[in-house]
């Protein structure tokens, strides 16, 4: 996984509405808040979903701009932004390389099972790209809170 001081990956990927989307048109003055999370409209992830819609505007605020990724279709995002009322764009890796390439691809463990995913973690770079803040294995709940307090 990538560690603090690297630089995030270039990237160009499709939103929800299927338009490609880079870091550069993403970023807002200060950088960006890059959340990647396992499913759409899952009860873990729609924490975290919710939680950064609530925080996004403190986060613009603090030059930031959030934007969540996984590997779900644009579709199943429109619906999951539509239904949660999200104000941020989220990302489809459909093919999972930008994952494997940011490190939140991979084995993970859960319940002393051993299993092959998305590792829920967020990725804070600053307006050039060097990330700033890592979190790696996230729990959902309360870590929104967590980046605003850390970014505050």
């Amino acid at each position: 996984m990538l560690q603090e001081g690297d630089t995030l990956p270039a990237f160009e990927l499709p939103d929800e509405t299927g338009k490609t989307r880079s870091f550069d048109d993403l970023k807002g003055d200060n950088g960006l808040i890059l959340y990647v999370y396992p499913k759409d409209d899952t009860p873990g992830c729609t924490v975290e979903a919710q939680a950064f819609r609530d925080h996004a505007a403190t986060l613009g605020e603090l030059g930031y701009q959030v934007v969540g990724l996984s590997k779900d279709s644009a579709a199943s995002h429109c619906k999951f932004i539509e239904k949660y009322d999200l104000t941020f764009p989220l990302l489809t890796d459909a093919d999972g390389k930008y994952l494997e390439a940011i490190g939140a691809w991979g084995e993970k463990k859960m319940y002393g099972r051993t299993s092959f995913g998305i590792k829920r973690s967020t990725f804070v770079a600053d307006a050039t790209g060097k990330l700033i803040k890592v979190y790696p294995n996230v729990r959902a709940k309360g870590h929104a809170e967590r980046v605003v307090q850390d970014l505050g």
